[in-house]
């Protein structure tokens, strides 16, 4: 061997073990490398090249697992150890596999509900309590005109937020016809939603529909034993819609300038009713609910006629049928009804870019003691009154956004010079990015996404707005492209901006006395984002195929029932005939 040469390592001695029952023999290992699967495997090779699942290893009176995956040695063999295989039949073996399996997928779909609400609850807490933008958009409750409302408490407004994100998950999760993922993220829905004050929600039109597509889920997964709580459910939803519609839909009809949106909740919902009181016996009732949600069922039957008169004036399949649906396929009520969304659709645009850019210089006043953004409404009113806005930004900032405390500062000649000197001293300092979103080439990748609450109607004796409150990411059409977003930053971007540099950020953060945020889960909460659809109406535009055919179904079945029992009446009559005759 060469002078200064590292001698190689020597591989790690192999040790032998020794395996008894479906395969017996001594078997070289290495304790330290092996791992419980490569046992297995070696087992079934020598065993006769049977499938691995087969072969159960048992050490010292337990098990040995394949999760989690250790060494031998950290399972406890050491050398010369016996083992003891078996050998399961070939269906056994299988039965085993797919137990696994689904307990694996099981395993799955538990941490993916914990991910799930965990996203949600983190990203209605930082859009509710004015935390600083961490992603590139924002979410807010808005009602069906674009308006945006604030009612009620910030841990309400957080809970409605949540619970808004997750019915919006589940709806997705329904069209893609995965009802029993959709039916555990409903519940989530519903256990946000108890969080709020039920005063608050108790004449808009979400919790009803939530309840409603719970039951739809039973419906689809034929869960008959859960038919006396659908029950329950069901009734819960008519009484909601009746408090935000109105009997028989009255004041949600006023609202949409008489259109019939809700008419396919309607015909989910009556024939949700009359299932279950088929399978309870009442077949009166059960008719009468089919019977009604199949006229339903026939209005939203668009003729093809309208829809080619729509079509080849420029509009879309989807938004032509919809509008026809909406309007008792009336031709003019359908144009006015898709040029009312085009312009909402405008209007959104603008709104989201503004409010894109409003983001943008909110980034750039970088982050209060308390980890919040820049209040951007005091802003505007102090810079209103004549205050430059870069030194308004800052006095919010350093005094928590408390207005009247920095209103003191910039009115204070000598505090007021303090800061402008402080100020400039940083300009002159490497200027450093403020984090997540911070970029120029990541901000203007933002986009609003409002959390729409589609209130039906304002009631003159109430504060509350009635309704659908529904959470909307904003249209990606609305996405500005990077190069105008890092043009067009408004004041934000100009000489006047003011950008926290490292050593300002660690004294923040030396300041700060809570602890440092969690861990954020970016993948699903853009997940989450990505599915707001911005659509006031999406809700309520349901493809009711599969209740039509559900429909016929159970009026078949008791048009059966109503044939039998004719035919016992004869011949209990012709046998009380013969009884009379003898």
């Amino acid at each position: 061997m060469a002078s200064g040469e590292v001698p190689a390592a020597a591989p790690p001695a192999a040790e032998k073990i020794r395996v008894v029952g479906a395969w017996a023999g001594p078997l070289e290992v290495e304790l330290g490398a092996w791992t419980v699967p490569m046992l297995r495997a070696e087992v079934a090779r020598r065993a006769g090249d049977v499938e691995p699942e087969r072969i159960g290893l048992i050490f010292g009176g337990r098990v040995l697992k394949e999760d989690p995956a250790t060494s031998l040695q950290q399972a406890g063999l050491k050398s010369n150890a016996k083992v003891l295989s078996t050998l399961a039949s070939p269906d056994r073996g299988k039965a085993i596999a797919a137990e696994a399996a689904a307990a694996a997928a099981e395993e799955e779909h538990a941490a993916r509900l914990v991910r799930l609400w965990e996203a949600a609850n983190s990203l209605s807490q930082r859009h509710s309590d004015g935390s600083f933008p961490e992603e590139d958009f924002n979410l807010d409750l808005e009602d069906q005109s674009g308006q945006k409302v604030m009612f009620g408490s910030t841990d309400d407004i957080k809970a409605l937020k949540m619970a808004l994100m997750l019915h919006q998950k589940a709806k997705i999760l329904i069209k893609k016809d995965n009802y029993k993922e959709a039916l555990d993220v409903l519940m989530m829905a519903e256990e946000a939603f108890s969080l709020c004050d039920p005063k608050l929600i108790e004449r808009v039109d979400n919790v009803p529909m939530l309840q409603l597509d719970i039951v739809w889920c039973y419906f689809m997964l034929r869960d008959v034993s859960r038919l006396e709580v659908a029950g329950a459910r069901l009734n819960k939803a008519r009484l909601g819609f009746e408090r935000s519609h109105g009997k028989d839909s009255t004041r949600f009809r006023l609202l949409q300038a008489a259109r019939h949106a809700d008419l396919a909740i309607y015909v989910r919902l009556e024939l949700l009713e009359g299932v279950v009181a088929y399978y309870n016996g009442h077949t009166e009732k059960a008719r009468d609910s089919l019977s009604s949600a199949q006229s339903k069922f026939m209005q939203l039957q668009v003729p093809d006629e309208a829809m080619t008169m729509l079509m080849e004036m420029g509009y879309e399949e989807r938004s032509s049928k919809r509008a026809l649906k909406m309007t008792g396929y009336d031709i003019q009520s359908s144009v006015a009804l898709l040029c009312e969304e085009r312009e909402k659709k405008i209007l959104r645009r603008k709104q989201d870019q503004e409010m894109q850019r409003e983001i943008l210089e909110q980034m750039k006043y970088g982050k209060t003691p308390m980890n919040k953004g820049v209040d951007m409404q005091k802003l505007k009113s102090l810079t209103s009154i004549g205050f430059e806005k870069y030194l308004a930004a800052e006095a919010l900032r350093i005094n928590e956004n408390d207005a009247e405390k920095a209103l003191d500062l910039l009115t204070d000649p000598e505090k007021n010079c303090i800061l402008q000197s402080k100020i400039q001293s940083r300009r002159k300092r490497p200027s450093h990015g403020l984090g997540a979103g911070s970029s120029r080439a990541r901000g203007a990748a933002a986009v609003t996404a409002s959390a729409v609450v589609n209130p039906q109607p304002l009631v003159p004796d109430l504060n509350i707005s009635d309704g659908d409150l529904s959470i909307t990411d904003g249209d990606q059409e609305q996405l500005v492209n990077n190069e105008e977003a890092g043009n067009n930053n408004g004041e934000a971007g100009n000489h006047n901006e003011v950008i926290i540099d490292e050593a300002d950020a660690s004294e923040e953060e030396a300041s700060a006395s809570h602890d440092q945020p969690p861990v954020r889960d970016v993948v699903m909460e853009n997940e989450l984002a990505k599915e707001l659809t911005g659509d006031a109406l999406d809700d309520y535009d349901i493809d009711v195929g599969n209740e039509g055919q559900a429909i016929a179904e159970y009026l078949s079945l008791l048009s059966l029932l109503l044939a039998l029992d004719v035919q016992r009446c004869i011949l209990k009559l012709k046998s009380l005939r013969w009884e009379n005759i003898a």
